[in-house]
């Protein structure tokens, strides 16, 4: 399935933010963000840490869940960045931007990953905000499979639970 950049790459970026297990530098931070396509942006350690209080967030909006709960909590997200968008031709292309070009970069942080997932909700499928199945596993993915059933968030976790299955079904 492809994405564009803010459907789908800000949704991973909300994956990878919300996936992460402590609380990071602001040179951390950036290169995560980069990875994501999102460079450029010097946080403060005060934004760092604003942003990482968002990334606690931004996980409950993953895994099986009622729709209407997704949207609920998409939507306070979405109200709470004050994202407004509008059309950019920086590069001489229009295309949308959730944030103004001189935005605080913990506020375009925050717009980007709550614009991309309910770019992913809207437009792709509110399931493609998946949760590993692995039992001793609680990462959260963007599943950009073609027919949309991941289950696991690593190819790792899918073997693992494989193998533990298989040997209990031995014992």
């Amino acid at each position: 399935m492809q994405f564009n950049h803010y459907g789908g790459e800000a949704a991973r970026l909300a994956a990878t933010l919300a996936n992460s297990r402590s609380p990071w530098t602001p040179e951390e931070l950036e290169r995560i963000l980069g990875a994501h396509g999102s460079s450029g942006r010097v946080l403060s350690p005060a934004q760092t840490r604003e942003v990482w209080e968002w990334s606690r967030r931004l996980g409950v909006c993953f895994g099986e869940q009622p729709v209407d709960r997704r949207c609920a909590e998409i939507n306070a997200l979405l109200v709470e960045s004050a994202s407004r968008p509008h059309i950019s031709l920086h590069d001489g292309t229009p295309h949308l931007h959730y944030s103004s070009d001189g935005a605080d970069p913990a506020a375009h942080i925050k717009a980007l990953t709550a614009a991309g997932l309910s770019y992913v909700v809207c437009f792709a499928a509110p399931g493609r905000l998946g949760r590993c199945a692995r039992e001793t596993c609680d990462l959260v993915f963007v599943d950009t499979s073609r027919n949309g059933r991941r289950t696991y968030c690593s190819l790792r976790c899918a073997n693992n639970d494989a193998v533990q299955r298989h040997r209990g079904k031995k014992g």
